[in-house]
């Protein structure tokens, strides 16, 4: 194939013939002949620094061929969603379908399973456990460190992994939101070198000059990159680019090059931008993938135009696995993938009724703290509010967007736990999912007790997935693998959400992404203000809290 390189470490572009042998860069030919302007340009191929596969609501090998269309050939993927439900189980089930086709996976050992003590999981991975994890040569370093406290505060447990990977020499990942000043220079100071979790400037600026790389990250519900991206055209060598949680039909439209090609429209320099889309990561992650240089794996990409970065081919170990005129090819299949067995699983939870989720005022005068979520972002408030009181139940109050949440633990029958939010938009019936970070119990909110409750008992009577109810009929998602994932191909998991959001607009509610901001209400570690299936739960103050002041 003859191309304009793309030779991003030394910053130039020439004219070659890309020669391939057994997978590898035999050649690059320099062309006594220049090539027109219009011929296509071959470049490395593009890198998420961090994401969790099953956030995409697919397996690794349907994730593959949504992200080989869009020039990504690897991916950082911390498995700690289905590490939650099934433990080291879950991890060996992403490792093993990945191997079914030719792309660069690299999974981390989960440093957070559970993240913290106020959530309940499936599983529990340990500092030995990690250890273990971690002496694999499938498993790239410590995934993303959530247990900021127990960083801080020397958990015996933390300390444990944290010395595992180090003892190793692999990476550890961090996740630190608002950590700041003395706190992130200790936190920094046990190894942990990156961070995903910045949303402005000041936060990454100050990572950056204390020597941790900041991810800037663009997902279905965190968005960050219009506020990080000026790190583009300052500290090119210390960012990347990750998307952390995404849908399958965002990942269809778009993924790094969709980045990039907003970084290049925005006046950022070519070369940092193509450095932290396809070569920082490598470098930092000691991946093994090749950068388009003789002798490495032929894994790149050819793109129409350094603007719009179309890409025309993706080359991985020197198999062409998608063409723009044919689509995916057979090719992305491995000659003989490894036989997957039964969909793994773990739901045990058993049906409520509208009782099991009323709210009694406890007196007349009582405020009602409300979960304040908003479009794009994980971080939420605290709002407090008079509440709406019928025969002296507190109930949703559509007019001033108040709704009930609620949240099950799916693994034991346990009584659900009750709250209220603001921000969903949501007018009539309810949304619910198996997905609720990081434990995945199932969550759901909604306009009426009835609508609520026949969604959470669809989702136990399929075990898993996701749904949305209104006068009692439901539109839903089936998630057999572990209550996370489909096992139907991309394009139709693609089509299903689709469906499911439009239903969820339908019925009034105003979030782009409602049911990945949904999942984020579960999420402790990142304030302030959540609900687990243990209870209301303060991110600030790191402990539960009432319902009512």
């Amino acid at each position: 194939m003859k191309a304009h390189i793309v030779d991003i470490p030394h910053r130039r572009i020439f004219d070659a013939e890309i020669i391939v042998r057994n997978g590898k860069i035999a050649r690059l030919a320099p062309l006594s002949d220049p090539l027109p302007d219009e011929a296509p340009y071959a470049m490395p191929g593009f890198v998420d620094s961090h994401i969790h596969i099953e956030s995409t609501l697919l397996t690794p090998e349907h994730f593959a061929q949504f992200a080989v269309r869009q020039g990504t050939v690897a991916v950082v993927s911390d498995p700690h969603e289905i590490a939650n439900v099934l433990g080291v189980e879950g991890i060996d089930f992403m490792i093993e379908n990945a191997r079914r086709v030719r792309f660069h996976f690299h999974f981390g050992a989960p440093s957070g399973v559970p993240s913290t003590t106020f959530e309940t999981s499936g599983a529990i991975l340990d500092a030995a456990k990690v250890d273990q994890l971690l002496q694999r040569d499938d498993i790239y370093g410590l995934a993303e460190v959530m247990n900021v406290p127990g960083v801080l505060t020397h958990d015996p447990d933390m300390v444990g992994k944290l010395e595992a990977a180090r003892r190793v020499g692999k990476p550890i990942d961090g996740h630190a939101p608002g950590i700041t000043g003395d706190q992130i220079r200790q936190y920094i100071a046990q190894g942990i070198t990156t961070d995903h979790e910045c949303t402005n400037l000041e936060e990454a600026r100050e990572r950056i000059s204390l020597g941790m790389k900041v991810l800037i990250r663009e997902g279905s519900a965190a968005c960050d990159f219009d506020h990080l991206c000026p790190l583009l055209g300052e500290s090119d060598d210390m960012v990347m680019f990750c998307t952390d949680d995404k849908y399958a039909d965002e990942l269809r439209q778009g993924h790094i090059n969709d980045l990039v090609r907003r970084a290049i429209a925005k006046g950022l320099p070519l070369w940092n931008v193509l450095r932290a889309a396809c070569i920082t990561p490598v470098e930092h992650y000691r991946l093994d993938h090749g950068l388009l240089r003789e002798g490495d794996s032929a894994d790149f990409i050819v793109v129409d135009n350094l603007n719009e970065f179309n890409v025309l081919h993706t080359f991985i170990e020197g198999c062409e696995v998608f063409n723009r005129k044919q689509g995916v090819l057979s090719a992305v299949y491995v000659d003989n993938p490894v036989a997957v067995g039964p969909l793994p699983n773990n739901f045990h939870a058993h049906e409520i009724t509208p009782q099991d989720i009323a709210v009694t005022m406890p007196r007349p005068d009582a405020k009602l703290k409300v979960i304040e979520a908003h479009e794009g972002s994980l971080y939420t408030h605290c709002r407090i509010v008079t509440p709406r009181v019928v025969n002296n139940q507190v109930i949703p109050d559509t007019d001033n967007d108040v709704l009930k949440l609620v949240e099950i633990d799916r693994y034991q029958q346990c009584p659900p736990q009750v709250a209220f939010i603001h921000g969903f938009g949501l007018q009539r019936g309810a949304i619910a999912s198996t997905i609720a970070h990081d434990c995945h119990n199932i969550i759901a909110l909604g306009c009426n007790d009835q609508d609520i409750v026949h969604a959470i008992n669809r989702l136990v009577a399929t075990q898993g997935g996701l749904c949305v109810c209104d006068n009692g009929q439901c539109t839903e998602l089936s998630l057999p693998v572990a209550g996370l994932m489909s096992n139907e191909p991309p394009h139709e998991v693609a089509r299903l959400h689709l469906m499911l959001k439009a239903q969820a607009a339908a019925q009034g509610c105003t979030i782009a992404a409602p049911f990945m901001t949904l999942a984020f209400m579960a999420l402790p570690v990142i304030p302030e203000l959540k609900l687990t299936d243990q209870g209301l739960f303060d991110g600030v103050k790191f402990m539960f809290t009432d319902l009512f002041e």
